[in-house]
């Protein structure tokens, strides 16, 4: 029995001296570097009480000791526990409580208020962003050589707190199966091999940085090029060296913002994938126009890693996700559950290997979401156009209804983001007198211009039903957005709820 997902990622590479982590100064760390780090990690979480099965909650900034603190956990076979570097004392509190971790390891910084999110007797260990802290210092007096603990399939490697829109954050568990499933079918669908040499300058407290990314270049045999975080200056640097790139959207628009980043500069480059918030259409065509490389989009989540992806040879389709990945199933379903043809609007419903295996502790809400023969409600909406992509419209919980009608925003948004002096939209639902919700478009506006809202409604007024156009138009300068780029309605709903109060709104 072996340990399924360290031994696939790590194990065929022990003792190799060849480049694995090429940092921004120059230097590099091997694979036997961070092979031989992670075993003495990997002894150290054993020597302080870790089990297998037990959680080891991270909340640290991104450094190559960071990746290898992920990989001595599943290599100790316990369950790795990443938390957003910017959740507060008090947020942090809340998942220690839920996932009771045998071990928690932060920022020195952060350790002065342990008592703020720590039970007594709660195990507290340190790591800063050079590397240093109580953690790599203890683990110095542990040996290199460890045999990784076995593991199932189907035992757990990882729980991922989703961001809690929705209620409060749930704790998806992910098994090494999870993991290594997707890691597998996306090294293949997206050409990744031992010659790659992948710009990662995600965060890894994140499916996308830490799974998708690292999991995949691991298993491929690549190298990263490991930036602590997204820098426009620096990406355009150290891009000829690369020859792929995953970014989230905003990568994208800032590198464009540059007259220094040039098709010259990425001639080397073989693919740039966008992912966990949707790509505007126009920063794809800008993207080709100026580099010659069209993006590859695709469509994950915390709970399932990747479901489907535009191809790497074929027709990159903006606005689409492209298709379900091998090995998995999507379908599309109505209210009712019923499967509802292409062209028509539903739940998201994915099944297969990479799918989650429930919500840590929440049952009821696994039940809710995950049927028994494994089909997963994502929440998401969307259809499949008749040639077999998949379009997301919009979250669940992002539809709106006014006066009794459904209204996708995505749909409006399209429309609106085509117009002059709009850089981008978010249509919302906020309360409404009469209609119960009212229709909302908040603009940011494109540099140095002044959409005129007026203007914009009556622009809308041809081409969407009555029931579909705002009510309202609100310009402002930049969308809110998490630390993923995914822009956050419930923050804007939040802001304009009050938009129609007391007020005669009877458009």
């Amino acid at each position: 029995m072996t340990n399924t997902l360290f031994d696939a990622l790590m194990a065929p590479h022990k003792g190799e001296a060849r480049d694995f982590l090429i940092l921004p100064d120059g230097s590099s760390l091997s694979y036997d570097d961070i092979h031989r780090l992670s075993g003495r990690l990997a002894n150290l979480l054993t020597a302080q009480g870790v089990k297998p099965g037990d959680r080891v909650a991270v909340q640290v900034q991104k450094s190559p000791e960071a990746l290898a603190l992920y990989l001595a956990t599943i290599r100790a076979g316990a369950v790795f526990l990443p938390l957003n570097t910017a959740y507060t004392p008090a947020e942090i509190a809340y998942f220690v409580g839920d996932a009771e971790p045998a071990l928690v390891v932060c920022d020195p910084a952060r350790a002065a208020r342990r008592d703020d999110f720590l039970p007594d007797g709660g195990k507290l260990m340190t790591l800063d962003a050079d590397g240093k802290g109580d953690l790599i210092e203890a683990a110095i007096c542990h040996a290199e050589v460890q045999n990784p603990v076995p593991r199932r399939g189907d035992d757990l490697a990882a729980i991922l707190y989703t961001s809690g829109t929705t209620g409060r954050s749930k704790g998806a568990m992910l098994s090494h199966d999870n993991l290594l499933s997707n890691a597998r079918v996306l090294a293949d669908a997206w050409r990744f091999t031992s010659e790659d040499v992948l710009l990662h300058a995600l965060p890894i407290f994140h499916t996308h940085g830490l799974f998708v990314a690292s999991n995949v270049l691991m298993l491929a045999g690549g190298a990263m090029i490991w930036l602590p975080k997204f820098d426009a200056a620096q990406v355009i640097e150290l891009l000829p060296r690369a020859t792929s790139m995953m970014g989230v959207p905003t990568f994208y628009t800032r590198l464009l913002d540059r007259p220094d980043f040039t098709g010259e500069l990425v001639q080397k480059m073989r693919l740039f994938t966008s992912g966990s918030a949707p790509l505007l259409a126009e920063t794809h065509r800008a993207f080709e126009d100026r580099t010659g490389h069209r993006i590859l989009e695709r469509y994950g989540m915390t709970e399932t890693n990747m479901n489907t992806s535009n191809p790497y040879e074929g027709e990159r389709r903006a606005g689409t996700v492209g298709f379900p990945l091998p090995g998995v199933a999507l379908r599309i379903t109505g209210e009712d559950g019923s499967l509802l043809p292409r062209g028509e609007i539903g739940q998201i419903e994915v099944r297969g290997d990479n799918v989650f295996q429930g919500y840590w502790r929440m049952p009821d809400k696994t039940a809710e979401d995950l049927a028994p023969d494994g089909w997963f409600r994502t929440g998401d909406l969307g259809m499949i156009d008749p040639d077999g992509y998949v379009v997301i419209v919009g979250r669940g919980k992002d539809l709106i209804i006014s006066g009794g009608f459904n209204i996708y925003p995505k749909e409006v948004e399209l429309l609106i983001d085509e117009m002059p002096g709009v850089l981008e939209s978010a249509v919302i639902g906020v309360p409404h007198p009469d209609f119960g919700e009212g229709v909302v478009a908040v603009i940011a506006r494109a540099e140095g211009a002044k959409p005129d809202p007026d203007a914009i409604i009556a622009d809308l007024s041809d081409r969407l039903a009555r029931f579909k156009q705002p009510k309202k138009v609100m310009i402002i300068d930049e969308l809110p957005r998490n630390t993923m780029g995914k822009v956050q309605k419930a923050a804007l709903r939040a802001e304009y709820a009050e938009l129609f109060s007391g007020r005669d709104q009877t458009r």
